[in-house]
């Protein structure tokens, strides 16, 4: 009798289970499956075909869920230098994905999946210092509702991809350290205001867009590429730019018909072919760096910033440089 009533109860036991767990079986599904197609790696061994995905007893790593829906909402692997494969094409049939972060794993390999363009819900993608390589795929402009874009530190070769115009309300593009090359597309110039714009370490080149003028942003980082010409339509004394990065390029322009913004903490225009006097504010710049230029003129009187800040220019004087004559 103690054995049946026993048996009784561990069956009540796994119907109501079976019935509570918040993990959609899809999602679940999906979730195994791509554990199976990161090659079960050791550090996903906490995702468990008899365990909810979204209970936080058993805490699959990297997953979180909606609160209300138990959607899988989020994904987030980082910093496993044993995961070698490529980024697993199921993770497309995760519809309320909004946020995917795959960061420092240096043996994730190949290209983005063309099945990512179905996570129509991304606000946030993120695959960063990893050997993912290929061309920028132009179905990254579907993704409207991506806020934040990080693609910086890994293989990518070829062109900016012009679609990344197509997404209104991005406002964090992070393309640097990679192997991009061409010119910046005018189509950059939908970008919203305030945004942040990091495209350094590549092989860009070509001028930059007169019309990225429009775009009032944040901070702007175009060093350690092959961009030449004037990019002075980035400044103006009623933008908000905060930092503005345009070292180790070719770029030719005279400075001294430049208004910095009010508000710039960082500049640096260090290794050009810059010319010119200073221009009006620059002793404001909290962090600064125009050496390795052609620059002329006085430092203004006051000026804190180091030797290192001006040196090597054509014909610049005063303190920290020796004084003019």
């Amino acid at each position: 009798m103690v054995t049946i009533l026993f048996s009784l109860i561990i069956l009540v036991y796994h119907i109501t289970s079976s019935h509570s767990e918040r993990c959609n079986p899809q999602e679940k599904f999906v979730l195994l499956q791509m554990k199976k197609e990161f090659n079960n790696p050791t550090f996903l061994s906490s995702w468990k075909p008899n365990t909810d995905c979204c209970h936080p007893k058993w805490h699959w790593h990297g997953i979180k869920c909606d609160h209300k829906s138990h959607h899988v909402k989020s994904i987030n692997l980082s910093y496993n230098t044993k995961l070698a494969s490529k980024i697993p094409p199921s993770i497309g049939n995760l519809p309320y994905l909004e946020t995917l972060f795959l960061f420092h794993l240096p043996n994730l390999i190949g290209p983005i999946p063309q099945t990512i363009s179905k996570l129509t819900n991304l606000t946030y993608l993120t695959i960063s210092s990893t050997n993912v390589s290929g061309p920028l795929p132009n179905f990254l402009g579907q993704f409207k509702s991506l806020v934040n874009l990080d693609l910086s530190f890994n293989n990518f070769y070829g062109p900016l991809p012009p679609s990344l115009s197509h997404l209104p309300n991005l406002t964090g593009i992070f393309l640097g350290y990679n192997n991009l090359i061409g010119p910046i597309p005018d189509s950059y110039r939908s970008f919203k205001n305030h945004s942040n714009f990091y495209f350094s370490h590549n092989n860009l080149s070509g001028r930059v867009p007169i019309s990225l003028g429009k775009v009032d942003f944040s901070s702007i980082d175009l060093s350690h590429n092959r961009f030449k010409g004037d990019p002075s339509m980035l400044f103006g004394s009623n933008k908000v730019s905060a930092a503005i990065d345009l070292s180790w390029n070719i770029f030719s322009f005279d400075i001294g018909k430049v208004e910095l913004p009010k508000i710039t903490s960082m500049f640096d225009a260090s290794h050009n072919q810059i010319y010119g006097n200073l221009p009006l504010g620059i002793e404001n710049v909290m962090i600064l760096n125009v050496s390795y230029n052609r620059l002329c003129g006085e430092i203004p009187k006051g000026d804190k910033h180091d030797l290192y800040a001006y040196f090597h220019n054509k014909c610049l004087c005063g303190s920290p440089l020796p004084s003019c004559k």
